[in-house]
């Protein structure tokens, strides 16, 4: 192309953002960085009846939660402006009568009940309801109180799909389908397209149930003289069975949601951007810029993406792991247990160093760390529920609690490695195996299930406190 690559998103107020939308946008970004083009953000709020108080608040916060940043918006402006539909109003019209004059849109005479009796006769016949069938011959004057229609000439249109390929429609779908609402606002059919001319949007990338429409838009460019932008259609996200879009009982929930639950706006974008994507190796997480280098709509693939939650947990866990102590500990402030609020910040630290394996989201943080700042309740089914200690009878379970009390009192030098060495002695002593006598440590002392190394974990409870909670356990016991 010659002319600076524009992308765009431009969703409805009328609800949370999910997965499916996220990628649209995340996909509409990568394009523009690549190019060192713009990436727009406009809301099309032509439906009132379907706008949600805050969604446009909402869609904005998600966007800028999972580090898609647009560089012309709502809340920032840009040499296009206003980027919000209902504020542009007088823009369609002037198109609307451009259309009008060149004998290419009409007004529509019929009532609600009138087209329905259309339908009916159409589904008595057995055929389509086109309602270029029923166009009047003589339509009034369009005075902006009754709908006005394009008026369509049917013919067969190619263009080609940057993910779907080259495609070919019939002139039976082109119909004359209506341009401005007799309540004064555009449909999407129309104004869209307006927007997209106006904003000079090189790329129209966006889910795969618009192809339908694709043979009207195709026409409406035509009528209006404009030049077709690259069109990529994604698409659907599928459930984790792969079996039917994905939905919200199969975890299409509010992206805010994912990251109030700890995920990370790094694993979010990597995450939807491959599903449905990959840049031809084995390589499975990707970084933003990595993303923006190697990103191609020519890589997305026809076939539906499956949402798998699985993958997403484990890919979390990866890019926690990969920060830096510092950088977690700056995203955290929020998971930490109640308890820990007014621990010194050293300690904290340490505590988050042993816990940052084992974290999958930053939520786990509070359930895999509380046992550090606070006395945990003792849950004996972590004991009775255990595969290996339930096998054994609890005079000999509050045998080995005190041969480790001995043996953890007898260490001077309190250090990881010093533990250690002596568990392992232990082990010998006893003639247990570690997955019962290192099990049943770790859930005296955490009454957790699960929790960093254990060597580890005792050095930073310390001996006295660790000591104190094998004697109590062993008298609970």
């Amino acid at each position: 192309m010659t002319s600076p690559v524009r992308t765009r998103f431009a969703p409805s107020p009328t609800g949370f953002l999910h997965v499916g939308g996220i990628r649209t946008a995340l996909f509409a970004f990568l394009v523009a960085r690549q190019a060192g083009g713009a990436f727009v953000l406009r809301f099309e709020d032509t439906d009132k009846k379907r706008e949600v108080a805050g969604s446009a608040e909402h869609l904005i916060s998600s966007l800028k939660a999972t580090g898609i940043e647009y560089d012309e918006g709502p809340d920032i402006g840009g040499p296009y402006a206003p980027y919000i539909q209902s504020q542009r109003l007088d823009h369609y019209k002037q198109w609307a009568e451009k259309l009008i004059e060149q004998g290419r849109a009409y007004a529509d005479p019929y009532s609600p009940e009138q087209i329905q009796t259309f339908r009916d006769e159409a589904t008595a016949a057995k055929r389509a309801f086109r309602y270029r069938d029923y166009r009047p011959e003589n339509p009034p004057a369009w005075d902006g109180t009754k709908p006005l229609r394009f008026k369509s000439e049917p013919k067969s249109y190619t263009y080609h799909d940057e993910v779907m390929g080259d495609i070919t429609t019939s002139p039976e779908v082109v119909d004359d389908f209506i341009l401005m609402k007799s309540d004064g606002y555009p449909t999407y059919n129309f104004a869209h397209i307006v927007d997209d001319a106006e904003m000079e949007i090189t790329h129209v990338i966006r889910g795969q149930e618009f192809i339908s429409s694709m043979p009207n838009y195709l026409a409406l460019y035509e009528a209006l003289g404009l030049n077709r932008p690259i069109f990529a259609h994604m698409p659907h996200i599928m459930n984790e069975q792969g079996n039917k879009k994905l939905g919200k009982r199969d975890g299409a929930k509010d992206v805010l949601d994912y990251i109030r639950d700890g995920y990370l706006p790094e694993t979010m974008m990597s995450f939807i951007a491959t599903m449905g994507w990959n840049d031809g190796t084995e390589q499975e997480v990707f970084t933003k810029q990595e993303l923006i280098d190697k990103f191609s709509l020519s890589r997305v693939q026809r076939s539906g993406a499956r949402f798998d939650e699985k993958r997403l947990l484990w890919m979390n866990g990866h890019f926690i792991r990969e920060l830096s102590l510092d950088s977690l500990y700056d995203r955290i402030e929020f998971f930490w247990p109640e308890s820990a609020k007014k621990a010194p910040e050293a300690y904290k630290k340490q505590v988050l160093a042993l816990a940052q394996d084992r974290l999958k989201t930053l939520k786990d943080l509070s359930s895999l760390t509380s046992y550090f700042f606070t006395e945990p309740t003792p849950d004996l089914t972590l004991i009775t529920e255990n595969k290996q200690l339930k096998k054994i009878s609890k005079d000999e379970i509050s045998h080995l609690l005190s041969e480790v009390k001995n043996a953890l009192e007898m260490i001077s030098n309190w250090t990881p490695d010093a533990i250690q060495e002596n568990l392992n002695q232990l082990l010998e002593i006893t003639g247990q195996k570690p997955g019962i006598l290192f099990s049943l440590v770790r859930i005296v002392t955490t009454w957790a299930p699960f929790s960093p190394q254990l060597n580890d974990t005792l050095a930073l409870l310390g001996k006295e406190k660790s000591v104190e909670r094998i004697v109590r356990a062993k008298d609970l016991l």
